[in-house]
């Protein structure tokens, strides 16, 4: 199926006039900067901060190039990946014509973002018995007004990666923009999807810096796609979205790759051992696979169970609610401590 992204593209995106910050209207090097009504005394907390970031973000967009193999022109920052799934509506979705498909139990932030922006989601629920993508409801799902397909691999909350070929079976049949998101690619033996991208030109691969990178407070979400896709969310992103600091810490943990890639495996061990301990403890029905750094847990009474842990100062997610987690807890893989922690209350509450 081709692919034209400018029928896209809404109209008024198309046409936008993007706000030409006082850092886009030079090139070169300066010394001296009185063009961005800047203090130029400085900052009481440090000197430096006084001035705006590079709106750009050329550095940090080299070093992540240097990592993940993707040329900076096709690496798009945003303020945590939430403002890159607002984008993506905002660039491509007109409110109250078009729609997208998110496939849940998934990530929340796609639906409520698509409902922020007037935007009609369509649900296509992940198939019981694997949590995979359900391929011919998808199909049934799609119309000419189907703009954006959510996918998240590893999906949260379940976990698991979603089938590759599946997902490539929707890049070659679907003439919108297919999203997949990979927070938690760096805890999976799968590949990425980047190093796809010059195959499928509607092709978007999220990734962050808040799981295995350990920077969740910095809030620094990283998309990648084509040239073309970056060049239209670079129009209409703030022109300083990331922030000085966001920007120098990521570049310090990306010279850090090796001490990032040890705490990844210890993640991983623990995780499968967390696997086998609660497979002993009676009131827990199953464990579901992981590729991510949390697991799903079936359980016994979850919501009480939610509510015991808590009086004793442990916080787990209840997924209870959510479509076909029914009395299940998210449990995220926190430190040697804070696992023999759980794992106690557990027992304990087993033996009530």
């Amino acid at each position: 199926m081709s692919f034209d992204l400018k029928k896209l593209i809404r109209d008024n995106i198309r046409d936008l006039t993007p706000y030409s910050s006082a850092r886009d209207e030079f090139s070169g090097e300066a010394k001296v900067f009185l063009d961005a009504n800047e203090n130029s005394l400085g900052s009481p907390l440090v000197k430096w901060y006084n001035r705006y970031p590079d709106p750009h973000q050329k550095d940090l967009k080299k070093a992540i190039s240097k990592v993940k193999g993707i040329t900076p022109e096709h690496i798009f920052l945003g303020n945590g990946s939430d403002e890159c799934i607002d984008l993506l509506y905002r660039c491509f979705c007109e409110p109250r014509k078009d729609n997208v498909i998110i496939c849940p139990p998934t990530y929340g932030m796609y639906e409520v973002s698509g409902n922020i922006n007037d935007v009609e989601v369509r649900k296509a629920p992940l198939l019981e018995r694997d949590f995979q993508l359900h391929i011919k409801q998808i199909e049934h799902l799609i119309d000419e007004q189907t703009k954006l397909i959510w996918i998240c691999s590893p999906n949260n909350p379940t976990g698991n990666t979603m089938y590759r070929g599946d997902i490539e079976t929707i890049l070659n049949n679907f003439s919108g923009l297919v999203v997949i998101d990979e927070a938690y690619i760096n805890f999976s033996r799968h590949k990425s999807f980047i190093q796809e991208l010059p195959d499928y030109p509607n092709l978007v691969v999220m990734q962050t810096f808040s799981k295995a990178w350990g920077l969740a407070a910095l809030r620094l979400g990283v998309l990648f796609g084509s040239a073309a896709i970056v060049q239209v969310l670079d129009k209409v992103k703030p022109p300083y979205n990331i922030n000085q600091a966001t920007q120098e810490l990521a570049q310090q943990a990306l010279d850090e790759t090796g001490q990032v890639n040890d705490m990844i495996r210890e993640l991983v061990s623990m995780r499968d051992a967390l696997v086998k301990v609660l497979d002993t403890i009676p009131l827990v029905k199953k464990v579901y696979p992981s590729d991510a750094n949390f697991l799903l847990v079936k359980i016994k009474d979850a919501k009480k169970v939610y509510d015991y842990l808590l009086s004793k100062g442990i916080v787990v997610r209840d997924r209870s609610n959510v479509r076909l987690c029914d009395d299940c807890l998210r449990i995220t893989i926190g430190t040697e401590q804070e696992i023999t922690l759980l794992v106690k209350a557990l027992r304990d509450y087993s033996k009530k």
